[in-house]
Parts: C-alpha cells; structure tokens; sequence
C-alpha cells in the first residue's frame, strides 16, 4: 500500500510538473517571438540576422500547431513535407520569429504560392490563407493553379482548367465534348477576386510562368497541344498582361523548359531556360533522368533569340526561385524517385564556381517557396532555429492536462481514505454475538 501511493504521488508530481511546463510554455514563446521579431536585417550587411531565410531546416513535432491554431507572422520560407501528423503533403511555414508552423492540404491539393512579403498563402482552391492572423477566405474560383506572383505582390498569373471531367456519348455513341479543352492563363488580384484573361494563344496546359521585373512582361510556357503534352514538348510565349498579341514565340522542344517563377533574370534582358541532354519522354525511368547533363540557358528577352554562354548545373535542378546579384538561386532535389527519400536544398550557382548551399531541407522534403522580398535582397544566412515542442495546439495541453487532474483526483481521495480509516477510535470491545 505504501509503494502504492508513493507512485502514485510521484506520478502526480511528474505530471503536474509537465502540465505547469507546458501551459506556461505558449506564453514565454510568444514573448520571444515577439523580441525576435521585433528588428529584421539583411543578412548580407553582417547585422542581425533574424528575419532573414534559416541556412538549415528541421521536420515540425507531430503535435506542432497549424497556422489557424497559432499564427507566427511572415514567412520566412514554406517547405512540404510528408512527415508530419497528417501523413501526407503538408506545408510547414518557418516564420521570420523562428516559429514552425503546419498548412495542411485539401485531399489531393497541388502546393500553393507564397506571397512577394510572405503575409499570403495562395492555395489552389483559391483560399487565401493569412499567415499573419490564421484567417483564411476564399478570393478566386475554384479550379484554378497559381504559377506566379507579380512583383508588387498584387496579382497572380494563374492557370484556369477548362477539361470536361465526364465524357458523354450520343445515341450512336458518338463522343459529344472534348475533354481535352485548351487552358485559360488569367491575371487575378487574390484580395479583391477579379480576373483577366490573357491572350498568350492556345495552350493545352500551362506549365511554369515568370513575370519580367518591372511587371509588365509575362513569360509563360507549356504544351501548345495535346499530343505536345503527350510527348512534353513545350512552347514559350512572352506577351503583355494587360492584352495585346505575343510579342514573340519559340518552340522549347522537349528538352528545354522555363526555369520557374523567377527565370526572368534581374536585369529584365534576359530569360533563363532550363535545357538537358539524355532521354527525354514520359518513357525515362528515374536513373535516365538522374544521367542527364542539365544547363542554364539564356533567351534574349527582346528576340527570343539565345543569348550568353550556358552555365552548367547539377541534375537534379528543377528551377531558379530567384537571384543572388547575377547568380541564380535553384532549387535541386536529391535522393530517389519516393517523396519520402528526397531532399531538398536552395544553393546559389556562381558563374565558374562551386555551387554554394544556402538552404539545406530535412529528408522527405520536396519543395521550397522564399518571399520574392527575402530573395530580392538576398537575405539568406540565417539562424538555424529547431522548430519549438510547446508551439501545439489546445488539445495537446489538455491531453497533458486531463490525466494529471486524474492523477492528482486519485491521489487526494486515496489520502483522505487513509486519513480517515488512522482517525478511526478503537473501543476495544469484542463484537456482540
């Protein structure tokens, strides 16, 4: 009886310990947050450097909060990761505090974009979720794919599907659709849901896009057909927002493609393509590809003609997110074919030097969107912070809670039964037959 209860006042101990630890936790983690992000500097002027994109990530705690539960602020970066309790893609915001927080996805969503300021995330519902305040609305129509911010953070070049998901058949069972449609490329503004369609020509689907620094220019490729898409050759097209014919087009082949978001090289002469050797086709396996010998390429932005010497890069880049001076900034994804096994990692590409990693992701990452305000000054370096266990939401705290208030209701009534039975006289009388 006595080992009893002395566990069972150490397991009380223990917990109320725990549950004092944790609900005492959100509050000195706000506090730090807020004195962390209370002064932002570029990393490059050698000053403080929070605020700026974290050199080394680190996969979130099971229990770690969503942006809903418990906003963080701006983003500092946004990676994806299946490691988390959802056990699928789930966006995992890194905010300029240091503070991890989960997106989670709609069943068999696409990743979204990460606004210009990083306050915005646009999903491809067309909810537009608010890092800052955890609110989330929806802005545009459903059925649509962002592909690219414009620089002022005001509006998005979006890709609108226009496929027919059932097929139907006349009586002599001919096909009456076409499933197949041609895609609408729109400019919308996420805040107040307008749209406006732009004339690129016709596209059965649109692969990547890139608006031109000022932007007044968009770059956007894809296949211009269906048997195009089939063989994924691709077209580029330059053209003006606001309407107006291309000004230029040129075939990509099957071996070359826009090099992301951010292709359009800062000086604005330029249009950064991505072009390999070695097998192309939807029929490569994992190890072709992973053989290919891949290169920057450059278009004149005017002519469209090719302009500059090629620069070459590693495999496994899959597209420029944005420019250090005149190096660019790619993305590459190591590992193998599984999600689960890849990693992913930011590294800046000098013209006739080592690349330089600048970001390094967790195993099982596979995507990183960084604010165009973080990557238009090159802020990288900075502090690698480990994503907080305290930063959980409310049923986290209660599921510590709930057992130890169950613990210590257990101890205090075994005490009063055992003060109660000491505290009983003994008469000393024999009972009565």
């Amino acid at each position: 009886m006595r080992e009893t209860g002395r566990r069972l006042r150490c397991g009380a101990a223990v917990g109320v310990a725990l549950a004092l630890v944790a609900l005492s936790a959100p509050a000195a983690t706000a506090a730090d947050s807020t004195t962390a992000g209370s002064t932002t500097a570029d990393s490059t002027t050698g000053g403080d450097t929070t605020g700026a994109v974290p050199s080394r990530l680190h996969d979130p705690w099971l229990w770690q909060a969503t942006v809903g539960q418990r906003p963080t602020g701006p983003a500092a970066l946004v990676f994806f990761t299946s490691r988390t309790r959802f056990l699928e893609s789930t966006g995992v915001l890194v905010g300029r505090d240091g503070g991890y927080r989960l997106i989670p996805l709609h069943v068999a969503e696409d990743h979204g974009l990460l606004s210009s300021d990083g306050r915005h995330y646009l999903r491809p519902s067309g909810e537009l979720l608010d890092l800052t305040t955890g609110q989330q609305r929806r802005t545009i129509h459903t059925g649509m794919r962002p592909l690219a911010w414009s620089p002022d953070g005001q509006r998005v070049l979006s890709t609108r599907s226009n496929d027919d998901s059932v097929i139907s058949f006349g009586p002599d069972n001919q096909q009456l659709n076409d499933p197949e449609k041609p895609d609408d490329l729109l400019v919308v503004d996420p805040y107040r849901g307008t749209e406006q369609v732009v004339a690129a020509g016709t596209f059965a689907s649109h692969a990547a896009a890139a608006w031109s620094p000022d932007g007044d220019v968009l770059a956007v490729a894809g296949p211009p057909d269906v048997p195009a898409s089939v063989a994924e050759r691709q077209r580029l097209v330059v053209v003006d927002p606001d309407g107006g014919d291309p000004r230029w087009q040129v075939d990509l082949g099957d071996r070359r493609m826009l090099a992301g978001p951010a292709a359009w090289h800062p000086d604005g002469r330029r249009i950064a393509l991505l072009a390999f050797d070695g097998c192309a086709g939807p029929t490569c396996t994992v190890e072709q590809a992973a053989a290919r010998t891949m290169r920057i390429e450059f278009l004149d932005a005017t002519t469209g003609q090719a302009v500059g010497q090629p620069l070459p890069v590693d495999a496994s880049t899959s597209r420029i997110v944005g420019w250090r001076g005149d190096d660019p900034v790619v993305q590459q994804v190591s590992g193998t074919g599984r999600d689960e096994d890849r990693r992913a990692i930011l590294a800046a590409l000098p013209a006739g030097g080592d690349r330089e990693v600048l970001v390094t992701a967790p195993v099982g990452s596979t995507d990183l969107a960084v604010p165009g305000d973080l990557l238009a000054r090159a802020a990288f370096g900075g502090p690698e912070r480990r994503p907080s266990p305290f930063a959980a939401p409310l049923w986290f705290y209660l599921a510590l809670a709930v057992p130890t208030l169950l613990a210590v209701a257990l101890l205090v009534r075994r005490v009063r039964r055992r003060r109660g039975s000491a505290t009983t006289p003994d008469t000393g009388l024999a009972p009565r037959a």
